[in-house]
């Protein structure tokens, strides 16, 4: 990681509401070189209201400027909120935090599309949260990449480098958010990273049809059933699947609609058997994924909240032969940690003036410098 002197530094504060919608982490972090220190978490789930908001937003809708305007405000206030929950279990005051990285909602992504720009857009509202935490927000964080031509995503690669990266040692790191990304952190130190195609995004709304709970608890459910070949084969057929990196994608592919219209090769299946098909489509893609870009590498760290999800960690170890299949927990973070201390990351580099992208990742002309600042 490209850093400045931590000398004296004050925390960070990251905050994270993924893909899959399923809450807010947020850590209190401090830096030493490539050490990253995590000393609270904190998570909140969002409100039922707030969810089905932001995920009515990834779509066109009407009224949607007005609506997502106020879904980032109401976001703001939410992240507030696990803000003033960290620096009350840290004993800390507002002036001991030196800035807030915070992402926002993504509910469009379309890099380099359109007219070869494309852009990028999350839900925020980090001047509102500078003025009810009264800590210096950055947010922004894609923006600058995408106007560079790259791909705004993944922004973590370099993080995980940092943290996990071992001399003369290829690692992955696999992402398993709503969206599965992987991290490819060579020997010399060089380091390539590209989003796989969904992770938790389709079971958990296959899930929440079906049973009414929000995700798949271990698994279980998925466990339960026996994936459908057909289904199988014709989530594998997803041309992105297929394109060389740089590469990243969302929801604006992987949806319910893009479901539908690959259920037609299981309409009278049971929907345990559904779900053992979505869970299985998860593990291969990535697994697939690693064997292609990596296929010397023999150690895969897992985060994000889908390691926490045994049968889909027990798949990928399956498929993974000769690899071994890690919760990040036992390399320093844990899982729900990661990606809201990648923001802290993220969040001290643009305070320091420091570059956080990396063209092997993103497909930029160069590294940027990411984030907006707003000042407390």
């Amino acid at each position: 990681m490209n850093s400045a002197s931590d000398s004296g530094e004050r925390c960070y504060i990251g905050l994270m509401s993924g893909t899959s919608l399923d809450g807010i982490d947020g850590v209190l972090a401090r830096f030493s070189g490539n050490d990253c220190l995590v000393t609270q978490h904190a998570s909140a789930p969002l409100a039922p209201e707030l969810r089905a908001e932001l995920l009515a937003l990834n779509h066109s809708g009407s009224d949607e400027l007005h609506r997502a305007a106020l879904a980032g405000n109401a976001l703001a206030r939410a992240y507030a909120a696990v803000v003033q929950r960290l620096l009350a279990q840290a004993g800390l005051t507002p002036d001991a935090i030196h800035a807030i990285g915070a992402h926002g909602q993504t509910v469009r992504h379309q890099p380099r599309a359109f007219d070869g720009t494309g852009y990028t857009l999350q839900l925020n509202n980090p001047a509102l949260l500078a003025e009810l935490t009264g800590i210096a927000v950055v947010a922004d964080f894609r923006s600058r990449d995408v106007a560079a031509g790259g791909q705004g995503a993944p922004l973590v690669p370099a993080f995980h480098q940092g943290v996990f990266g071992q001399a003369g040692r290829m690692v992955a790191v696999l992402n398993l958010g709503g969206i599965s990304n992987l991290s490819l952190l060579h020997p010399d130190g060089g380091v390539l990273g590209f989003d796989c195609g969904p992770a938790n995004a389709l079971m958990d709304f296959w899930c929440e049809r079906h049973t009414g709970r929000p995700y798949d608890d271990q698994g279980a459910w998925a466990r339960s059933g026996r994936p459908i070949p057909a289904l199988l084969d014709a989530l594998l057929a997803e041309p992105f699947l297929a394109l060389p990196p740089p590469k990243s994608t969302g929801r604006d592919l992987f949806n319910p609609n893009w479901l539908e219209q690959r259920l037609n090769a299981a309409r009278d299946a049971a929907a345990q058997d559904v779900q053992a098909t979505l869970a299985e489509f998860t593990a291969r893609s990535c697994a697939q994924e690693l064997r292609r870009h990596a296929p010397g590498c023999d150690l895969l760290i897992v985060c994000g909240g889908g390691a926490l999800n045994a049968h889909l960690m027990e798949r990928l170890q399956a498929l993974l032969p000769g690899v071994s299949v890690e919760d990040s927990s036992r390399h320093g973070l844990p899982p729900l940690q990661v990606e809201a201390a990648a923001f802290a990351w993220l969040a001290r580099q643009c305070m320091h003036g420091d570059t956080a992208s990396l063209a092997s990742v993103t497909g930029a002309r160069g590294a940027r410098i990411l984030g907006a600042i707003y000042p407390a």
